[in-house]
Protein backbone atom coordinates (compact mmCIF):
# COMPACT_ATOMS: atom_id res chain seq x y z
CA UNK A 1 0.00 0.00 0.00
CA UNK A 2 3.15 2.35 0.74
CA UNK A 3 3.91 1.91 -2.79
CA UNK A 4 0.74 3.20 -3.79
CA UNK A 5 0.64 6.03 -1.83
CA UNK A 6 3.61 6.98 -3.32
CA UNK A 7 2.39 6.77 -6.68
CA UNK A 8 -0.31 8.67 -6.03
CA UNK A 9 2.05 11.73 -4.75
CA UNK A 10 4.39 11.51 -7.30
CA UNK A 11 1.26 11.17 -10.21
CA UNK A 12 0.18 14.46 -7.56
CA UNK A 13 3.24 15.90 -8.12
CA UNK A 14 3.51 16.10 -11.87
CA UNK A 15 0.22 17.95 -12.05
CA UNK A 16 0.97 20.77 -9.93
CA UNK A 17 4.34 20.87 -11.94
CA UNK A 18 2.36 21.15 -14.95
CA UNK A 19 -0.29 23.71 -13.43
CA UNK A 20 2.86 25.29 -12.70
CA UNK A 21 4.06 25.25 -16.14
CA UNK A 22 1.15 26.22 -17.36
CA UNK A 23 1.25 29.41 -15.53
CA UNK A 24 4.60 30.59 -15.98
CA UNK A 25 6.31 28.31 -18.56
CA UNK A 26 6.30 28.35 -21.95
CA UNK A 27 4.30 25.26 -22.96
CA UNK A 28 7.82 23.49 -24.37
CA UNK A 29 7.32 21.22 -22.00
CA UNK A 30 3.58 20.24 -21.88
CA UNK A 31 3.27 17.39 -24.10
CA UNK A 32 6.15 15.48 -22.24
CA UNK A 33 4.44 16.23 -18.81
CA UNK A 34 1.11 15.32 -20.01
CA UNK A 35 2.45 12.14 -21.42
CA UNK A 36 4.14 11.15 -18.07
CA UNK A 37 0.85 11.89 -15.95
CA UNK A 38 -1.48 9.77 -18.39
CA UNK A 39 0.96 6.98 -17.79
CA UNK A 40 1.12 7.46 -14.18
CA UNK A 41 -2.63 7.15 -14.14
CA UNK A 42 -3.25 4.80 -16.24
CA UNK A 43 -1.13 2.47 -14.24
CA UNK A 44 -3.26 3.02 -11.29
CA UNK A 45 -5.49 0.05 -9.83
CA UNK A 46 -9.18 0.44 -11.50
CA UNK A 47 -10.82 1.83 -8.10
CA UNK A 48 -7.75 3.58 -7.10
CA UNK A 49 -8.10 5.26 -10.68
CA UNK A 50 -11.59 5.84 -10.36
CA UNK A 51 -11.46 7.64 -6.76
CA UNK A 52 -8.31 9.97 -8.35
CA UNK A 53 -10.63 10.99 -11.31
CA UNK A 54 -13.34 11.48 -9.19
CA UNK A 55 -11.59 13.43 -6.50
CA UNK A 56 -9.01 15.13 -9.39
CA UNK A 57 -12.77 16.99 -10.72
CA UNK A 58 -13.14 18.77 -7.83
CA UNK A 59 -9.37 20.23 -6.83
CA UNK A 60 -6.09 19.19 -7.69
CA UNK A 61 -4.89 18.41 -4.43
CA UNK A 62 -6.10 15.15 -4.09
CA UNK A 63 -3.65 13.87 -1.54
CA UNK A 64 -3.67 15.64 1.89
CA UNK A 65 -0.60 15.05 4.81
CA UNK A 66 -1.56 14.32 8.12
CA UNK A 67 -0.07 16.49 10.38
CA UNK A 68 -0.83 16.18 14.23
CA UNK A 69 -3.49 13.89 13.66
CA UNK A 70 -5.72 16.29 11.32
CA UNK A 71 -5.98 16.85 7.48
CA UNK A 72 -3.30 19.28 6.44
CA UNK A 73 -5.62 20.61 4.00
CA UNK A 74 -9.15 21.34 5.27
CA UNK A 75 -7.68 21.02 9.14
CA UNK A 76 -10.69 18.26 10.15
CA UNK A 77 -8.64 16.15 13.18
CA UNK A 78 -9.00 12.31 12.70
CA UNK A 79 -10.53 10.17 14.93
CA UNK A 80 -7.79 8.03 16.83
CA UNK A 81 -8.39 4.79 15.29
CA UNK A 82 -8.35 6.49 11.69
CA UNK A 83 -5.11 8.23 12.67
CA UNK A 84 -3.78 4.71 13.04
CA UNK A 85 -4.75 3.39 10.14
CA UNK A 86 -3.30 6.15 8.30
CA UNK A 87 0.20 5.15 9.82
CA UNK A 88 -0.39 1.78 9.46
CA UNK A 89 -1.03 1.99 6.15
CA UNK A 90 -3.01 -1.12 5.17
CA UNK A 91 -5.37 0.44 3.02
CA UNK A 92 -6.42 3.62 1.91
CA UNK A 93 -7.91 6.37 4.02
CA UNK A 94 -9.55 8.90 3.07
CA UNK A 95 -10.26 12.39 5.01
CA UNK A 96 -14.51 12.52 6.43
CA UNK A 97 -14.57 16.14 5.67
CA UNK A 98 -12.60 16.76 2.13
CA UNK A 99 -12.60 13.25 0.48
CA UNK A 100 -8.69 13.49 0.09
CA UNK A 101 -6.33 10.63 0.13
CA UNK A 102 -4.80 10.97 3.73
CA UNK A 103 -1.12 10.12 4.15
CA UNK A 104 1.63 10.62 6.56
CA UNK A 105 5.49 11.38 6.22
CA UNK A 106 7.06 10.78 9.66
CA UNK A 107 10.55 12.42 8.52
CA UNK A 108 9.46 15.04 6.59
CA UNK A 109 10.66 18.53 7.00
CA UNK A 110 8.42 20.84 8.61
CA UNK A 111 7.93 24.68 9.23
CA UNK A 112 9.21 25.31 13.31
CA UNK A 113 9.11 29.19 12.99
CA UNK A 114 7.53 31.26 15.64
CA UNK A 115 3.52 31.72 15.64
CA UNK A 116 2.74 35.25 15.08
CA UNK A 117 1.41 37.02 18.09
CA UNK A 118 -2.23 38.00 18.56
CA UNK A 119 -1.37 41.34 19.77
CA UNK A 120 1.56 42.12 16.63
CA UNK A 121 0.57 43.68 14.08
CA UNK A 122 -0.81 41.62 11.40
CA UNK A 123 1.91 41.53 8.36
CA UNK A 124 1.70 42.51 4.66
CA UNK A 125 3.19 41.73 1.45
CA UNK A 126 6.19 39.54 1.25
CA UNK A 127 6.64 39.98 4.90
CA UNK A 128 4.25 37.20 5.65
CA UNK A 129 6.75 34.92 3.92
CA UNK A 130 9.78 35.94 4.75
CA UNK A 131 12.17 37.95 6.45
CA UNK A 132 15.19 39.58 6.36
CA UNK A 133 17.04 37.05 7.77
CA UNK A 134 16.26 35.12 5.02
CA UNK A 135 18.31 37.45 2.74
CA UNK A 136 21.52 35.52 1.26
CA UNK A 137 22.77 38.45 -1.28
CA UNK A 138 26.16 37.02 -1.95
CA UNK A 139 25.44 33.27 -2.95
CA UNK A 140 28.86 30.88 -2.68
CA UNK A 141 27.32 28.17 -4.75
CA UNK A 142 28.32 28.09 -8.81
CA UNK A 143 25.79 25.43 -9.32
CA UNK A 144 21.85 25.20 -8.58
CA UNK A 145 22.72 22.08 -6.71
CA UNK A 146 24.97 24.54 -4.45
CA UNK A 147 22.82 27.21 -4.20
CA UNK A 148 19.81 25.04 -2.91
CA UNK A 149 22.07 23.65 -0.69
CA UNK A 150 22.63 27.54 0.68
CA UNK A 151 19.10 28.40 1.05
CA UNK A 152 17.66 25.11 2.56
CA UNK A 153 20.64 25.54 5.31
CA UNK A 154 19.44 29.07 5.97
CA UNK A 155 16.62 28.32 6.53
CA UNK A 156 17.30 25.70 9.32
CA UNK A 157 19.81 27.32 10.71
CA UNK A 158 17.28 30.75 11.14
CA UNK A 159 14.81 28.11 12.56
CA UNK A 160 12.12 28.27 9.92
CA UNK A 161 12.16 25.14 8.47
CA UNK A 162 13.79 21.47 10.35
CA UNK A 163 14.97 19.45 8.29
CA UNK A 164 17.16 20.58 5.56
CA UNK A 165 18.98 17.50 4.30
CA UNK A 166 15.14 16.57 3.37
CA UNK A 167 14.58 19.87 1.97
CA UNK A 168 17.68 19.18 -0.30
CA UNK A 169 16.54 16.23 -1.42
CA UNK A 170 12.93 16.96 -1.97
CA UNK A 171 14.20 20.11 -3.94
CA UNK A 172 16.51 18.30 -6.40
CA UNK A 173 14.44 15.86 -7.19
CA UNK A 174 11.27 18.82 -8.64
CA UNK A 175 14.33 20.39 -10.17
CA UNK A 176 14.86 16.35 -11.99
CA UNK A 177 11.50 16.70 -13.39
CA UNK A 178 11.74 20.13 -14.82
CA UNK A 179 13.89 22.78 -14.36
CA UNK A 180 12.71 26.13 -12.39
CA UNK A 181 15.19 28.63 -14.39
CA UNK A 182 13.03 31.25 -16.00
CA UNK A 183 14.41 33.54 -18.21
CA UNK A 184 15.62 37.18 -16.75
CA UNK A 185 18.11 35.17 -14.79
CA UNK A 186 15.04 33.97 -11.95
CA UNK A 187 15.16 30.45 -10.76
CA UNK A 188 11.83 29.23 -8.07
CA UNK A 189 13.49 26.05 -6.85
CA UNK A 190 10.61 24.50 -3.99
CA UNK A 191 9.46 22.00 -2.10
CA UNK A 192 5.80 21.18 -1.29
CA UNK A 193 4.73 19.21 1.96
CA UNK A 194 5.90 21.54 4.74
CA UNK A 195 3.26 21.54 7.08
CA UNK A 196 3.26 22.82 10.23
CA UNK A 197 2.99 26.60 9.64
CA UNK A 198 3.08 29.10 6.51
CA UNK A 199 4.70 29.01 3.16
CA UNK A 200 8.58 30.42 3.79
CA UNK A 201 10.69 32.13 1.31
CA UNK A 202 14.16 33.01 1.08
CA UNK A 203 16.30 34.71 -1.68
CA UNK A 204 19.73 34.44 -2.63
CA UNK A 205 21.47 36.45 -5.48
CA UNK A 206 24.91 35.57 -7.35
CA UNK A 207 26.43 38.88 -9.06
CA UNK A 208 28.27 36.48 -10.89
CA UNK A 209 25.84 34.37 -11.97
CA UNK A 210 25.20 30.20 -11.40
CA UNK A 211 24.78 27.82 -13.68
CA UNK A 212 21.30 26.42 -12.62
CA UNK A 213 20.97 23.27 -14.47
CA UNK A 214 22.03 21.03 -17.27
CA UNK A 215 20.35 22.81 -20.16
CA UNK A 216 23.13 26.20 -19.04
CA UNK A 217 20.62 28.30 -17.86
CA UNK A 218 22.53 31.25 -16.28
CA UNK A 219 20.49 32.32 -13.07
CA UNK A 220 21.27 35.56 -10.54
CA UNK A 221 17.84 35.88 -8.60
CA UNK A 222 17.32 32.42 -6.82
CA UNK A 223 13.83 31.87 -4.32
CA UNK A 224 13.82 29.08 -2.50
CA UNK A 225 10.15 28.20 -1.41
CA UNK A 226 8.62 25.86 1.26
CA UNK A 227 5.10 25.43 0.86
CA UNK A 228 2.56 23.71 2.72
CA UNK A 229 0.11 21.46 0.58
CA UNK A 230 -2.78 23.40 1.49
CA UNK A 231 -1.51 27.17 -0.25
CA UNK A 232 -0.41 25.10 -3.65
CA UNK A 233 -2.84 27.16 -5.08
CA UNK A 234 -1.69 30.61 -3.65
CA UNK A 235 1.98 29.68 -4.70
CA UNK A 236 1.16 30.25 -7.80
CA UNK A 237 -0.13 33.41 -6.78
CA UNK A 238 2.64 34.50 -5.78
CA UNK A 239 5.47 32.78 -8.45
CA UNK A 240 3.13 35.01 -10.86
CA UNK A 241 3.68 37.69 -8.90
CA UNK A 242 6.90 37.67 -8.44
CA UNK A 243 7.93 36.74 -12.42
CA UNK A 244 6.09 40.04 -13.35
CA UNK A 245 7.75 42.12 -10.71
CA UNK A 246 11.08 40.89 -12.24
CA UNK A 247 10.06 41.18 -15.59
CA UNK A 248 11.17 44.69 -15.05
CA UNK A 249 14.72 45.92 -15.55
CA UNK A 250 15.13 48.08 -12.60
CA UNK A 251 13.83 45.75 -10.08
CA UNK A 252 16.00 43.30 -10.71
CA UNK A 253 19.62 45.66 -11.06
CA UNK A 254 18.00 46.73 -7.59
CA UNK A 255 18.25 43.35 -6.00
CA UNK A 256 21.83 42.78 -7.83
CA UNK A 257 23.01 46.41 -6.02
CA UNK A 258 21.97 44.90 -2.43
CA UNK A 259 25.39 44.01 -0.43
CA UNK A 260 23.73 43.08 3.03
CA UNK A 261 21.03 41.43 3.56
CA UNK A 262 18.86 44.64 5.00
CA UNK A 263 19.68 46.42 1.51
CA UNK A 264 18.37 43.14 -0.09
CA UNK A 265 15.27 42.91 2.25
CA UNK A 266 14.86 46.42 1.46
CA UNK A 267 14.74 45.85 -2.57
CA UNK A 268 12.70 42.75 -2.04
CA UNK A 269 10.13 44.76 -0.29
CA UNK A 270 9.85 47.62 -2.33
CA UNK A 271 10.03 45.80 -5.73
CA UNK A 272 6.90 43.36 -4.92
CA UNK A 273 4.90 45.72 -2.31
CA UNK A 274 2.09 46.14 -5.30
CA UNK A 275 2.65 42.47 -6.92
CA UNK A 276 2.39 40.87 -3.49
CA UNK A 277 -0.47 41.64 -1.17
Amino acid sequence: MQSLINHLNQLQELVLIRDEHRMTGDGTHMERLNESIDQLTDRLPPDVKSLYQRLYKKDHIVMAPMYNGCCAICGMRMPISQVQAVRLCKQIQNCPSCARVLFEEADAPRWVGDAPSRTEPRKAGISRFSAESLMLPSLKGTTGAEVIVELAQAMEERRFVSGADRLIEAALEREAVLSTAMENGLAFPHVRGVEGGGLTLALGVSKKGVRFDDAGSVVNIVFFITIPTAVSAFYLRLMSGLTETFLKEQNREAILLAETPEQLWKALTKATRYAIK
